[in-house]
């Protein structure tokens, strides 16, 4: 008490001195105002100097204390630090003045601060003296050295060192009271000053800070310079994208260009509609930096009528920026921005691209389309009710999820509560994958009274990519709602089949099973997942015509996998698959929808009296039923997965034709480099395997000589692969597996054969 008595008479004291200084000047203006007045031919100069002589003199005569003076300098000194202990700023020229004083470019500029004397004890400039009292020179450079700048975050040359000052904001206690934090340690923020406890959340934030370009600015959130911006070309389309584009929610400007194959996928599922019908209204719900849009726009030209959306503020400006730099005329509100372009009526809907910014079920809810693209960050569920609301029919409805986490079985609760699904990890978890957003899909266009007729289902490492069709009316509804049923999954040999369709329940549904895993195997052997989507995977007139639409834009990522898919979607194998199907090509039927393409002649639709256009309807009529209702087996086997231990197998395309000789039907899949999509039984499956599989160790078990045909003599040394190419050639030759199982089980050792 006593000490803040003194302080405060010292600083009444300093305050009386003060006001006396200020009367003085005032008087002596005041007189030098009446002599400039009366006499004043002097000039200003002299004016000047002898006001400072008056002054002088006159300051001698005003007598105020030394020990007022004394402690006005203490007290101007000992306000300096406490204004520091809220905001410290540093007033050299190095920095700017707005940076903290923990901020320094050298370990020198820090302990230039510090004053660091050998005589006297210095304080810390970063610690309060609680935590760190003073020291001598030598100590206070090992604890700047090590406590401060060894544990610093560097950014642009500068260095953010650990402050433990007590800078962060005052909050209150249980009882309401305004208390000091504890002084804990933290960073200052170079850019906006932010405060933040732990060196990797500061390594965070300032990467925060540089992806989206505010490197420069105070408490500012401007976009990045031109310079920043980094310019990413992809099918003849140019984009700005930010640094980090490739980083989802931490960068406005996502781009990813692994997603190039996606893109090409949903171009040729675009152009093969804009084919049927012109021009088309489509919309990109999630724009990001346009570049999925502008493709449309710039390769289909007046067959589409593009419509480019997103809700954040950055991102469409960025759209417009790289609608531009396409040299593509922007539609906001009704207005065009054509940068002083004009463009004549033919060409209003060629170069035009509608820019808008809003929620993504807004934009889908206000109007129709005829295209939709959803690709969200994550799961696309919260998007389909929207979606179906308002696209016209026969119109296509695309959608990406990324989410494959939860559709991988990684994380099945998040499966479960966002599509309402419970799988499992198996060999088709990714047709699994396919299957469950398909199922999400249905129940949402169920709802507005539409079916789907699933055109085009992809599971890759990166996303989901699922495109339908569109079918209005109750009766197209109820059709595709029956074909989600749930799947019986046996856990020890993974055969599986859909449930049965009805309502009644069954006492042993391990009947609909195959296998006999559960009588031979004790306890529950199999699980239900589900519900899924049962039906086809795949259209093949519409992937053969997307292959054509692949083939005439360039698009080369997408032909090969477009190959497979028709390959798939026929279940046959390559070397039987034609891309050249005039029936398909010309004509294909949708849900009994018959669909046109430019390709098919007028005169078959125009003419109805000549018998031979309806022969050749009908013709084409029956084939694509046949075709139809010939749908692709349901999942697929791993080879590798049902190998038996100590047999080599043979090679992928010669175990497709020892299938397809045996009577089935079979192909390659994209879900899996490896798997075989055939509709034989599991059982069946594993008997052709093992048939023409060969024993590893075959020259270590042959005793005696082994008669070859050719060049090789008897007493030579005979190479294992020799004696499999014979027992191959051997095989092919019987005719009757029990032949065959008799020569394996001979030839194979004792632990292959019982397994």
């Amino acid at each position: 008490m006593a000490a803040l008595e003194a302080a405060e008479a010292v600083l009444e004291a300093a305050e009386a001195a003060l006001g006396r200084r200020q009367e003085q000047q005032e008087k002596e203006e005041e007189e030098n105002h009446n002599h400039d007045r009366e006499g004043g031919g002097e000039p200003a100069a002299l004016n000047g100097l002898v006001d400072s002589e008056n002054m002088k003199s006159k300051n001698v005569d005003v007598k105020i204390p030394e020990s007022e003076l004394e402690a006005e300098d203490r007290g101007g000194e000992e306000e300096h630090p406490r204004e520091s202990d809220s905001n410290i700023l540093d007033l050299s020229s190095d920095y700017p003045r707005d940076k903290h004083i923990s901020i320094q470019r050298h370990l020198a500029d820090l302990e230039k601060l510090a004053d660091l004397r050998e005589d006297q004890r210095k304080p810390c400039p970063l610690c309060p003296e609680e935590k760190f009292k003073a020291c001598y020179s030598h100590k206070l450079h090992r604890h700047l050295q090590n406590l401060h700048w060894k544990v610093s975050v560097e950014f642009e040359g500068y260095r953010m060192c650990i402050c433990h000052l007590p800078c962060r904001p005052v909050k209150p206690n249980l009882a309401g009271d305004q208390t000091l934090s504890k002084m804990g340690a933290h960073y200052h923020c170079i850019i906006c000053s932010a405060t933040i406890v732990r060196r990797t959340d500061m390594i965070g934030h300032i990467n925060r800070h540089v992806n989206k370009g505010e490197t420069e600015s105070r408490f500012s959130t401007v976009r990045a310079p031109k310079s920043s911006f980094r310019v990413v070309k992809e099918s003849a389309t140019d984009v700005q994208v930010l640094p980090n584009h490739s980083t989802p929610q931490k960068t406005d400007s996502y781009f990813n260009p692994k997603m190039k194959l996606n893109r090409q996928l949903i171009f040729c599922a675009l152009a093969v509609l804009a084919g049927e019908r012109k021009p088309i209204e489509c919309l990109d719900a999630f724009g990001a930096t346009g570049i999925m849009g502008l493709q449309w726009a710039k390769h289909l030209r007046s067959s589409v009528k593009v419509t480019i959306n997103d809700c954040n503020e950055n991102s469409v400006t960025m759209i417009k920026e790289n609608c531009h730099l396409n040299k593509m005329k922007v539609k906001l509100n009704n207005r065009e921005e054509d940068n002083g372009e004009t463009v004549g009526n033919g060409e209003e809907n060629s170069d035009t691209i509608e820019v808008t910014k809003m929620d993504a079920n807004v934009v889908m809810h206000l109007r129709s389309f005829d295209f939709i693209h959803l690709d969200p960050f994550g799961t696309s569920v919260n998007y389909l009710d929207s979606a179906f609301r308002n696209v016209r029919n026969l119109g296509i409805v695309s959608l990406t999820s990324t989410d494959i986490s939860s559709l991988y079985a990684k994380a099945q609760h998040v499966a479960l509560r966002h599509y309402g699904c419970n799988i499992v990890r198996t060999e088709y978890y990714k047709e699994l994958a396919a299957r469950a957003v398909i199922a999400a899909v249905t129940r949402a266009a169920a709802r507005c009274n539409k079916g789907i007729e699933v055109l085009l289902a992809v599971a890759l490492e990166h996303f989901v990519l699922v495109v339908v069709r569109v079918l209005r009316g109750p009766t197209p509804a109820d059709d595709s709602a029956k074909k989600v049923r749930y799947l019986i999954h046996c856990q020890w040999c993974e055969e599986r089949v859909f449930q049965k369709e009805g309502n009644m329940v069954e006492e042993n549904p391990y009947q609909q099973l195959p296998c006999d895993c559960h009588g031979s195997m004790p306890g529950k052997t199999a699980v239900l997942l589900g519900p899924l989507w049962s039906g086809a995977l795949f259209n093949t007139g519409f992937l053969r015509r997307m292959l054509l639409e692949a083939v005439q834009y360039g698009l080369d990522e997408a032909q090969p996998l477009l190959k497979t898919l028709v390959s798939e979607a026929e279940c046959t194998t390559p070397k039987h698959f034609s891309t050249h199907s005039p029936g398909d090509e010309n004509k294909q039927e949708e849900c009994g929808v018959y669909i046109r393409t430019p390709n098919t002649s007028a005169e078959s639709y125009l003419v109805h009296g000549k018998r031979k256009s309806e022969e050749v309807l009908r013709g084409t009529a029956k084939r694509q039923r046949a075709e139809h209702s010939a749908e692709h087996p349901p999942f697929y086997y791993n080879i590798h997965r049902h190998s038996i231990k100590g047999m080599n197998m043979p090679k992928l395309n010669k175990f497709l034709n020892y299938l397809s000789e045996a009577g089935y039907r079979v192909s390659r899949t994209h879900f899996d480099p490896m798997g075989v999509r055939t509709n034989a039984p599991l059982a069946q499956f594993k008997t052709i395997l093992m048939k023409y599989s060969t024993p590893t160790y075959v020259g270590a078990q042959a005793e005696g000589p082994v008669h070859l045909p050719g060049e090789i003599q008897v007493g030579e040394e005979v190479p294992a692969a020799a004696v499999i190419k014979v027992e191959e050639a051997e095989l092919a030759e019987d005719d009757k597996s029990g032949v065959a199982a008799a020569v394996v089980a001979e030839s194979c050792p004792t632990h292959c054969a019982a397994e």
